[in-house]
């Protein structure tokens, strides 16, 4: 392989030193038309091989921007969906690296075709094997496709270029204007990519990933665990807004690793250990602090479309590779606005069925609010949570108290208003009330959430569950 061209540099600093073995280096171009005979297409302008993160095997596709700009044409189909076929049967790990014009015009009809031979490598390895994406350069129109067909992307923040159409051709738009193929526009409005960072960022981004994931679905994702198992945790009182920061408290060594963070910001996602097993965590969140500490953006307690198609696509990939599930419920009802309401069903539809239809342990912690079905999309027992904890402060019911007491005692007087809402809430919203009903298993005191939650998923560690017999849902 050599090591001069910006394909190979990535790939040696991604995997373990000396640990790549290039697979196909020889081949070159294979068609002739419209000068392409006259040019030199060394590895056929991607570099294809396997290698080794921390010791676990990964595949490793890099696209060459200075072998005809990368573009993709037969040849340079072929070694990737090699590079797949190998992947699914040794159950590896796929990660691309992208820098690429797009299709070659020169080869037209079997470039195209070729574009069709990866997308369907890409459907038959999702939920088999993990797929990671990393966008360096140009990655437009039918290209557009191979990040949002994997499983994660990470972009460089700078100079990479994520779209279908590009800002020009957008009516009524410029990229001077918006630039919707920037790595800002793709992480905090489209939600494409997980992670956005300089190409040092983007590579030890993905090395620490791969750390949490299981290299198939078949295998279980775990290392040895050294912090304390029966850590306190009284710090968690004060995190009920930003539940980020709560993940990363309840961690092994507060260890939790965000994806599309600046996406949605009202629904957190991302992986944590627990006794060394890696737990994917879902979380509403009303507040979003700063490095510093300080309350940089607040927000309602509400399920959004953008919060719920989120967490749903996420959940699905949990579930698909037999990661656990922990969340964490602080949710007051829906966003209640004329575009939220355009897609808001639909999306929390979503994120129901994709709870409801995971087979993966479950542990819900209920933190503060849980109303109405807004609740019930977040893990509850209804929709199959395993286990629900909830803090003693918790409130549980179909909606506030006082509102409740309001509907029911209407022209009664504030006083009737406040003793029946005082009664309502310990009856109907209170987190005793809910355990005496059965919707909660155990309160638990703030300081020992912790090892409540680890208790749980080691419980939980061996469960099995049937569903009907089906080909997939439709949801």
């Amino acid at each position: 392989m050599s090591t001069t061209s910006k394909a190979s540099q990535r790939i040696e600093a991604l995997l373990d030193a000396n640990s790549f073995v290039e697979i196909g280096a020889l081949v070159t171009a294979r068609a002739t038309d419209f000068n392409l005979k006259q040019s030199e297409t060394p590895s056929d302008g991607v570099v294809t091989g396997y290698g080794v993160i921390d010791g676990n095997l990964v595949y490793v596709y890099s696209q060459d921007a200075s072998v005809l700009n990368g573009s993709v044409g037969e040849m340079h189909a072929k070694k990737i969906v090699r590079l797949y076929e190998l992947a699914i049967k040794t159950g590896a790990p796929v990660i691309g690296l992208i820098d690429s014009a797009g299709l070659r015009l020169q080869e037209a009809a079997d470039a195209l075709h070729a574009f069709g031979e990866i997308y369907l490598k890409q459907t038959l390895a999702s939920g088999v094997i993990p797929q990671i994406t990393a966008v360096f350069g140009t990655c437009g129109g039918g290209l557009g496709l191979f990040p949002t067909m994997t499983d994660f992307t990470f972009m460089e923040e700078k100079g990479a270029k994520l779209f279908v159409n590009a800002p020009n051709a957008l009516e009524g738009n410029a990229i001077t204007r918006c630039d919707s193929s920037g790595a800002a526009f793709q992480a905090e409005e489209s939600g494409i990519v997980d992670v956005t960072g300089d190409e040092d960022a983007v590579l030890a981004g993905i090395r620490r990933l791969v750390g949490f994931l299981p290299s198939n679905n078949q295998e279980v994702a775990a290392e040895d665990c050294e912090d304390d198992l029966n850590r306190a945790t009284p710090e968690l009182a004060g995190c009920v807004g930003d539940t980020a920061i709560a993940l990363s408290v309840l961690a092994d060594g507060r260890d939790f690793l965000e994806v599309k963070a600046a996406y949605a910001k009202d629904m957190v996602t991302g992986f944590i250990r627990l006794n060394g097993a890696t737990v994917g965590c879902v979380a509403n969140r009303c507040e979003v602090y700063d490095g510093e500490g300080k309350l940089a953006e607040k927000m309602e307690p509400v399920l959004t479309v953008q919060g719920c198609e989120k967490a749903a696509e996420f959940i699905s990939f949990c579930d698909s590779f037999n990661i656990p599930v922990l969340s964490l419920t602080n949710v007051k009802g829906y966003e209640a606005t004329v575009a939220s309401e355009k897609g808001i069903a639909r999306a929390a539809a979503k994120l129901t069925y994709a709870f409801a239809n995971a087979t993966v342990p479950k542990v819900n912690l209920i933190l503060g609010k849980a109303y109405g079905t807004a609740y019930i999309a977040m893990n509850s027992k209804g929709i199959g949570a395993d286990l629900t904890l909830a803090w003693p402060t918790a409130e549980i019911g179909s909606m506030d108290a006082r509102l409740a007491a309001k509907i029911m005692y209407d022209g009664q007087g504030a006083e009737v208003i406040e003793a029946k809402a005082a009664e309502y809430a310990a009856q109907q919203t209170s987190a005793q009330g809910a355990a005496r009903r059965g919707y909660v298993d155990q309160i638990v005191e703030v300081a020992d959430t912790r090892k409540y939650i680890i208790g749980a998923f080691e419980m939980l560690c061996t469960k099995s569950e049937e569903r009907p017999a089906k080909k997939h849902g439709t949801v």
